[in-house]
């Protein structure tokens, strides 16, 4: 903590956040390295040390670069809790049975960035990016995984708005995490 400080010209606090401009906690360590650990370059430079050891997590020189990355950091944290609402940008057209039986991604003909993800003969959530199915958390595309944890079930409204929340999240996640590598990048 002391080096980071000291790199930072800020003093630790001992709990929760600082204000970022002449202190920083623990929350605050904890959002840029969730910040971090989500930048697809940190991610690219130290694939070998995160496969077999502790993440490496580069100190920053300029507090601007912690102050972005804190901040990046805890949106996704808000985001990935589901605290953080982004608005709904799916929708789920078709009434029917709602029973998860076979599912999956079919792009749409007119916009190739976006597809249906059917759970059913007749049923689909449409709209949702194609970046966003694919999305992996810990080796499992999480859009996917968590309809077939549902197979041979009955989606109630709940799950139904919960899924479309997910959805609308791992966007805004993907846009965050864009602008994290950006930051990322000019810490090089």
């Amino acid at each position: 903590m002391a080096d980071l400080a000291t790199r930072l010209h800020m003093t630790y606090v001992s709990d929760g956040r600082g204000d970022l401009r002449e202190t920083f906690g623990p929350e605050d360590i904890f959002n840029y390295a969730y910040a971090l650990l989500h930048a697809p370059g940190y991610r690219a430079r130290y694939a070998a040390f995160l496969k077999i050891d502790f993440p490496r997590l580069p100190l920053p020189t300029q507090p601007t670069l912690f102050q972005k990355l804190c901040g990046a950091g805890e949106k996704l944290v808000s985001l990935h809790l589901l605290q953080a609402q982004p608005p709904v940008i799916t929708g789920y057209p078709v009434a029917g049975t709602d029973i998860v039986e076979d599912v999956r991604y079919m792009p749409c003909e007119h916009d190739a960035r976006q597809g249906r993800v059917w759970i059913n003969a007749t049923q689909y959530f449409e709209a949702v990016p194609r970046q966003v199915w694919h999305f992996e958390l810990g080796g499992y595309h999480i859009c996917h995984k968590w309809l077939k944890d549902r197979k041979r079930q009955r989606l109630s409204h709940g799950d139904l708005a919960h899924y479309q929340r997910m959805v609308a999240a791992l966007a805004e996640t993907v846009s965050v995490m864009a602008e994290i590598d950006e930051i990322f990048h000019s810490m090089l």
